[in-house]
């Protein structure tokens, strides 16, 4: 029996001096990427002004905008007219009864319009590398006020950089 336990040993013993003595090479390869100045709308909420009787005062809501640009990349963010004609100071959102005028502003005191001509009325920033949150500060101003209806329109974001 102990010849049995004997022989395992020198074989253990015979590939352990062996795989001492193999040979090793080595070698080297780069990992790279190279990110190009870019930018997305990460996502854009709606507005919803909600329900409303006779407009003869002012409906505010908000949205937000999220923008997310690859790091130290400037960059505006622009909002068109929609698609109910109107412009980018009075827009307007369609429905069976008509029309309703209403505004998009990039400041909560609702005094700087939200348009598309760059360094006019757009909103600069730069970017971070991680998403960047806007808000979208909408009004409804007092208005003849159209047939009961659902009214909307589409606004498209628009980030040059």
């Amino acid at each position: 029996m102990a010849r049995i336990h004997f022989v395992p040993a020198v074989l253990i013993a015979s590939l352990v001096s062996s795989a001492s003595n193999a040979a090793t090479a080595t070698g080297n390869f780069q990992v790279q990427i190279n990110i190009q100045a870019t930018c997305i709308v990460v996502s854009a909420s709606d507005l919803n002004f909600g329900n409303a009787g006779v407009l003869s005062a002012n409906v505010d809501s908000t949205s937000t905008i999220s923008v997310q640009c690859t790091a130290t990349t400037p960059y505006s963010i622009g909002l068109n007219q929609g698609v109910n004609g109107g412009s980018v100071t009075t827009r307007q959102m369609a429905g069976t009864g008509g029309l309703i005028n209403y505004a998009l502003f990039r400041d909560a005191g609702r005094t700087q319009n939200w348009g598309s001509t760059i360094a006019t009325d757009t909103v600069a920033g730069i970017g971070s590398g991680a998403a960047q949150n806007y808000t979208v500060y909408g009004r409804v101003p007092p208005q003849t006020t159209p047939a009961p209806a659902l009214y909307t329109d589409t606004i498209t974001v628009t980030v040059t950089y």
